[in-house]
């Protein structure tokens, strides 16, 4: 089911969903890694932003 965007408030500013495209995307192109890095990422670590931002700089820096 898609997010409401008319319900603005900040639950799940801290996770990263898969089911969005969007925000796969978001993350994707500020971490500087492909969407199908994130979409792993979130599959092997879960989908907390600072868990997968800290991921996404150790790929980085591989």
């Amino acid at each position: 089911m898609a997010d409401d965007k008319s319900k603005r408030d900040f639950r799940d500013r801290d996770r990263v969903s898969a089911d969005e495209d969007y925000e796969v995307e978001y993350f994707a192109e500020t971490a500087g890694i492909t969407t199908q890095q994130v979409r792993e990422l979130i599959a092997k670590h879960g989908n907390r932003r600072e868990t997968l931002e800290r991921e996404a700089r150790a790929l980085r820096g591989q």
